[in-house]
């Protein structure tokens, strides 16, 4: 574990993070608190590194309810990330302890990935590549190729980054529609979709993304039924989470030739293991979990998660740029718990 010279009687700790250095971090906090570094993978690394913490900083380390439990004098635990799996949400509120995340950070980049699979299924680009490396040079090889205006893309999910993707694959000309049960009517209307049900947009979509997030609900929301309602020959792209699919039903599908491709940068386990099945097909492709990344992205990432840590403890509001969220702020608040009072 790396620690600063101390300034403060406050004090931050990293539990765990894969970014190389902390200048962005050290320059969001300032004279603020000191800052430890650790790299956690289990649970009493993690006591051992931040019992005494004011804030914790996570990545990938499990932040249970022994954890929280051992925590002394932490106020708030901040997520690099949207998900906070990780953490026991239910055991922080019980402790006070505001948990944040940074939802929005890599909007443009997820939804730019998505429109990119969608143009490399759709143009057939691995099967293309593969045969030039081969010595070949027939587009023969692809066919048959649609052209993408006028066929029809399904957005399962309408939120943000599906926004996103709508408006950049407007511009290919393509019929777009959306199932989302959670969105007010007005936001497909000005957006220029058009909402349909579930049964729906499986049956119509010639190209179908997911936007959802990982729920009991959504868990394996395409399996073997579903699967077969997509139409035949239909692409099937996944940038959201790996588990919203079932793998083993995708492979049937893929294999009995009833959908044309799948572009998938989340896998139900990650990494996926280089046997994988689906890494035999031409008509698969699969990136790493890749998705969100940009150096822009990144930055703000690292930023906004410091930032959310300070503010909770200051007691400060959000700012016009400021992108994170406080998770469970209203069920702390609606039980009269505050942060406690740290000087600014």
């Amino acid at each position: 574990m790396t620690t600063e010279t101390p300034k403060t009687s406050l004090r931050f700790v990293i539990t765990d993070c894969d970014f190389g250095s902390f200048e962005i971090e050290r320059s969001e906090l300032h004279d603020f608190a000191t800052l430890s570094v650790a790299q956690c993978t289990n649970e009493g690394q993690v006591i051992e590194a931040a019992s005494d913490a004011d804030a914790l900083i996570v990545q990938y380390a499990p932040i249970t309810e022994k954890v929280i439990r051992s925590l002394r004098s932490c106020k708030v635990i901040s997520r690099y990330g949207v998900g906070i799996d990780m953490i026991n949400l239910a055991a922080a509120s019980r402790r006070g302890i505001y948990v944040c995340n940074v939802p929005d950070y890599c909007q443009e980049e997820v939804s730019d990935h998505a429109c990119a699979l969608i143009l490399a299924l759709a143009r057939k680009l691995k099967p293309l590549y593969r045969s030039v490396q081969q010595g070949e040079w027939d587009v023969r090889i692809a066919r048959p190729i649609a052209r993408l205006a006028g066929e029809h893309l399904g957005l399962l999910g309408f939120g943000k980054v599906a926004r996103l993707v709508a408006r950049k694959m407007r511009g290919f000309g393509m019929a777009i529609s959306t199932f989302d049960p959670y969105v007010a009517r007005g936001a497909f209307e000005n957006e220029s979709v058009t909402a349909v049900d579930f049964q729906q947009i499986l049956e119509q979509s010639n190209i179908l993304s997911l936007h959802l997030p990982l729920t009991p609900e959504t868990r394996h929301i395409l399996g073997a039924k579903e699967l077969q309602k997509l139409k035949k020959g239909a692409f099937l792209i996944n940038t959201s989470r790996g588990q919203l699919i079932d793998e083993n039903a995708l492979l049937e599908a893929l294999e009995g030739g009833w959908l044309g491709g799948a572009a998938l940068d989340v896998t139900e386990h990650e990494p996926i293991s280089v046997k994988h099945p689906f890494l035999g097909f031409e008509n698969v492709i699969i990136t790493p979990h890749a998705a969100f990344y940009s150096e822009t992205s990144i930055e703000e990432l690292r930023r906004q998660t410091i930032r959310a840590a300070v503010k909770v403890l200051k007691g400060e509001s959000k700012g016009a740029g400021d992108t994170y969220c406080v998770v469970n702020q209203e069920e702390i608040e609606s039980g009269a718990v505050r942060p406690r009072s740290v000087p600014s």
